[in-house]
């Protein structure tokens, strides 16, 4: 019989953890229902304790997700699982994520404990969470650098405390793939009771090893992975999601395990979160790259034209990649548009229909036929915050090669026009100039600007990295226009009203 393995998503917690991808709410809410679509088994909303914010984001996720379970992290503090415990107890299926580091360089110089204190607060804590949450769940950080009878005792104790999932992390990502079964291995066969519980893995991608250590784990009896959509998280990232879970489809047989995820929502899954973090997936990246389908060299397209399976071991069909057989344009109703959004694997409410068909019948009076890559780009730029305190008026641009480019920006905030006069080095930073008059002194940290289909009529997509008075957290932006200013123009405004809300 196959073995289940539960998928734990950590996107909206150590995914935001990556520098420049912090969230609002609203896009948490956003992502978090896609990944309850996709078919994540836990969702890690958040760190409760660590501010306001991300108590209120794990609350919200809380209420609004009814088929996976829904986790916050917390340290082995009673402040840290009481505010854990508060943010999630409304969840359908509430779990409390505690952790204690374990490695003798994490205790000697990051918590000052001796192995004696760190087993005695490892009991005692999770007695404590269990006592607030049946569902409790108990992390060594740092296990894979630790000693591995220490760990076994560590463990011996959460289990006896009450912990209904161990997780065994390589935290700083410094292991193989074997040396990652050998802790997996060890922990399983020595630990009083780990039969009664779910042995889970967390990988970190410091040497390119997190999703081949995370199949490590997998194969030495680990049933739950937990990684990251894009593999997005702290220094060099997490496993990927979308690369471990089509790896364990395309070895199903071998591993003889399965998931609960639907992969054909894995596609827009990613190019949600890219969306919404301002961090675009690399054209190679396994699974989702704009290259992980497309076959250049002569030799493989004459294989692939001839079998698909000379040269691919997946199709794009089982990411969610359709081939598109309606031409949508100009004349296109908001039925044959919401027909479409729901078969490239998008939901369409009728709250927000309206103004995503609002958005595709102006961009068809300047583009002959809108692709898929188009209408991915108006759902996931879909105004989900109707309170916006800064909107696009107008903008008038002149520049060229001999003089200094100027840029007239009208701006509509609480109900008035603000209109605004900048020079600048070029058009785009003339516009910055002037948007900042109106929303306050932000510093540019990154400029990005790309075409999110081919042709002439392309739509291009920019994305803009802030700063507020040029500290603080970074605040992302993206705009998508045909003219690339304007989408320009729109990034930059995003950012400053995701910065007020």
């Amino acid at each position: 019989m196959q073995r289940k393995i539960k998928i734990f998503d950590t996107t909206l917690r150590d995914g935001e953890q990556s520098p420049g991808c912090s969230m609002n709410l609203q896009e948490k809410l956003q992502i978090a229902k896609a990944l309850e679509v996709l078919g994540v088994d836990i969702i890690e909303a958040g760190f409760a304790i660590t501010s306001p914010g991300d108590f209120k984001a794990v609350e919200e996720v809380s209420k609004i997700i009814t088929n996976a379970e829904v986790a916050s992290l917390a340290r082995a503090t009673i402040e840290d699982i009481d505010a854990a415990f508060s943010a999630v107890k409304n969840a359908t299926c509430p779990r409390i994520h505690t952790f204690l580091a374990t490695s003798d360089i994490h205790m000697k110089y990051k918590l000052h404990m001796t192995k004696q204190e760190v087993l005695d607060r490892t009991y005692e804590m999770v007695k404590y969470a269990v006592g607030k949450c049946s569902n409790v769940e108990f992390s060594a950080e740092d296990a894979c650098r630790s000693d591995k009878d220490f760990l076994v005792a560590v463990f011996t104790n959460a289990i006896k405390a009450g912990a209904k999932v161990i997780n065994i992390p390589d935290t700083v990502g410094y292991n193989t793939p074997d040396e990652v079964y050998e802790y997996i291995k060890y922990i399983m066969n020595n630990v009083n009771g780990i039969e009664k519980v779910t042995v889970s893995t967390h990988n970190h991608n410091d040497l390119g090893l997190a999703v081949a250590n995370s199949i490590a784990a997998v194969n030495a009896g680990a049933t739950q992975v937990e990684c990251c959509i894009n593999g997005i998280g702290e220094r060099a990232g997490n496993a990927s999601l979308e690369e471990i879970v089509m790896a364990l489809k395309v070895k199903e047989k071998y591993l003889d395990v399965t998931t609960n995820i639907d992969t054909k929502k894995i596609y827009r899954t990613c190019k949600l979160v890219s969306q919404i973090t301002g961090v675009s997936i690399n054209p190679t990246k396994p699974i989702v790259g704009a290259n992980a389908f497309a076959h250049e060299a002569g030799i493989h397209q004459h294989g692939v034209m001839n079998e698909r399976s000379t040269y691919e071991i997946m199709v794009p069909e089982q990411i969610g990649v359709v081939q598109n057989d309606m031409v949508l344009g100009k004349h296109s109703g908001k039925h044959a548009l919401k027909t479409r959004i729901e078969e490239l694997g998008y939901t369409a409410p009728e709250d927000s229909l309206e103004d995503i068909f609002e958005s595709f019948k102006k961009l068809a009076d300047k583009k002959k036929v809108i692709k898929d890559a188009d209408i991915i780009s108006l759902v996931g730029s879909a105004n989900i915050n109707k309170n916006d305190k800064y909107i696009l008026d107008k903008f008038v641009i002149n520049s060229g090669n001999n003089i200094t480019s100027t840029a007239i920006l009208s701006v509509k905030t609480n109900d008035e026009l603000i209109e605004k006069v900048a020079l600048g080095d070029g058009p785009i930073d003339a516009s910055f100039k002037a948007i900042n008059m109106i929303v306050g002194d932000f510093t540019l940290i990154d400029y990005s600007i790309h075409a999110i289909t081919d042709g002439h009529d392309a739509q291009g997509e920019a994305v803009v990295k802030l700063k507020y008075q040029n500290k603080g957290d970074i605040i992302i932006g993206r705009g998508v226009s045909t003219d690339i200013i304007e989408a320009s123009i729109k990034a930059y405004l995003s950012a400053a009203n995701k910065f007020v809300q």
